[in-house]
């Protein structure tokens, strides 16, 4: 596990942090001009960018034309736009191959969009970033290693994903609320960890969802309990 983190995975923990972003895509009906929109994301554990799109939309048919895309993300909660930490990630969009599975997490960070299933038209697109900007605060400005941004074993992550919140859930109720009152001074009776991946876990405390991030990048699921009760 590595216990110093790097600019790259700075960057990725920001973007799990955050659950919408400014999605451009390159216009099909105005001759490559930039179209932007704004698009809820959920960051899988391989660090694409999983996005939910309507074959209506402006943005997929442009996709459909030319995948190439960028999406610029920062913290909705904090009203100092200029001078808090963002991140922009510049990749290919395409059809996710395995709609059913990015369903199943994807709802437990957005349980609203679950009406969009019973309508036609709906799937899922995976953003694989090849570069990434990321902007930690003044004078801290990087495009990342993504060598570094790479998550290894991120399959392990994503099969054992559930029996671990299963057990986060039942056993670690009390650890979970003490962390969401220290990190983000939330006083709360009930909370639900909703995913979990290399880089930390997510909570949901009524309707917000809050990052809880560890120490350390951990590179093995099995590491992550420890990683859990260190923090």
């Amino acid at each position: 596990m590595s216990t110093s983190l790097n600019n790259s995975e700075e960057a990725r923990r920001m973007l799990r942090a955050h659950r919408y972003g400014a999605l451009s895509t390159l216009s099909n009906k105005f001759a490559g001009y930039p179209f932007g929109s704004i698009t809820p994301y959920l960051v899988d554990h391989d660090g694409s960018l999983l996005i939910l799109i309507s074959v209506l939309a402006e943005h997929t048919k442009n996709i459909q034309h030319d995948p190439r895309v960028s999406i610029i993300s920062h913290d909705q909660r904090d009203p100092h736009i200029q001078t808090q930490g963002r991140v922009s990630a510049l990749g290919n969009a395409e059809p996710a191959a395995d709609q059913e599975q990015a369903a199943l997490r994807y709802l437990r960070y957005f349980p609203e969009s679950r009406t969009y299933f019973e309508m036609p038209g709906f799937s899922f697109f995976r953003i694989r970033p090849i570069a990434v900007r990321f902007i930690g605060g003044f004078g801290h400005i990087h495009w990342v290693n993504m060598d570094n941004y790479a998550v290894a074993h991120a399959e392990a992550f994503a099969q054992q994903e559930q029996p671990m919140l299963d057990e986060m859930n039942a056993r670690h109720q009390d650890s979970l609320l003490r962390l969401l009152h220290q990190r983000h001074g939330i006083n709360a009776t009930d909370v639900q960890a909703i995913g979990l991946d290399c880089d930390g876990l997510d909570v949901r405390c009524g309707d917000q969802v809050w990052r809880l991030d560890i120490a350390e990048t951990i590179t093995d699921p099995a590491q992550f309990f420890q990683a859990f009760i260190r923090m």
